[in-house]
């Protein structure tokens, strides 16, 4: 059946994740614990389902609280018609008015998350956040980026920037992994669970580093729907509030 096919799909991926970007993970994990030590915040942003990056580790039980999502309306699938996120992940300008209202300094950290990396939003958001002097990790699939054109007037896609960390999602080009007969389009993407795969880890890598600083309180949440979960998190979000800018 096919959806065997896509588990091993699935697995043979998270395979070639686990060989080949173990280092990057933990170069990204060291360079979010270092900013955080440093008064600094671990910022996300994605455009369409790569939003689901961002959202995967902000506010989430068991991960790091010094999160900042970058969510932009019109660039998230809630919007109608949802076809706006594509085009509007096209134009350039975007990025910028996104990055008028963040908080993005030189003690942060932005990951920038973009499976085909050609898109000029996401690049916008990346080229602005190093002009900050932020320290930038970038998350794409170079096979896909390699494959298409920027859609940036600087012609770069998202890995050829001055990146401080690249997390490769390791998928094929268009994301799709099974083909049918008969029919052109693949079925089963994967660039969902190679994303949270991966950055769930480097969160791990980041939260592991802090502990062996003895950073005090560990800013990590308990789920709230767990006994005490609600009151343990308000005292983390109480000590951290001035680093956090999605809580008000």
């Amino acid at each position: 059946m096919l959806i065997e096919n896509y588990f091993r799909e699935v697995e043979k991926i998270l395979k070639v994740i686990r060989d080949t970007q173990y280092e990057n993970i933990e170069k990204a994990s060291n360079l979010i614990s270092d900013s955080i030590m440093k008064g600094g915040s671990l910022y996300v942003f994605g455009a369409g389902h790569t939003g689901m990056m961002a959202e995967e580790i902000v506010y989430r039980a068991g991960g790091l609280v010094l999160v900042n999502p970058i969510l932009s309306e019109g660039l998230m699938l809630n919007v109608r018609p949802v076809t706006k996120t594509t085009v509007f992940e096209r134009l350039e300008g975007v990025g910028e008015v996104i990055m008028e209202r963040s908080q993005v300094g030189k003690n942060d950290v932005v990951l920038v998350a973009s499976v085909s990396g050609r898109n000029a939003a996401p690049i916008e958001v990346a080229l602005i956040s190093k002009e900050r002097g932020a320290k930038l990790i970038v998350l794409t699939s170079t096979a896909f980026s390699k494959s298409v054109e920027s859609r940036h007037s600087s012609g770069k896609r998202l890995f050829e920037l001055d990146h401080d960390a690249i997390l490769d999602y390791c998928c094929p080009p268009g994301d799709a992994t099974i083909s049918l007969e008969d029919y052109p389009q693949k079925i089963g993407p994967v660039s969902t669970i190679c994303g949270h795969y991966m950055l769930n880890a480097m969160i791990v890598g980041v939260i592991d580093n802090l502990t062996k600083a003895k950073m005090d309180p560990l800013p990590v949440f308990m789920s709230a729907n767990l006994d005490g979960g609600k009151e343990f998190n308000s005292k983390i979000l109480e000590r951290y509030k001035d680093r956090l800018f999605y809580m008000h």
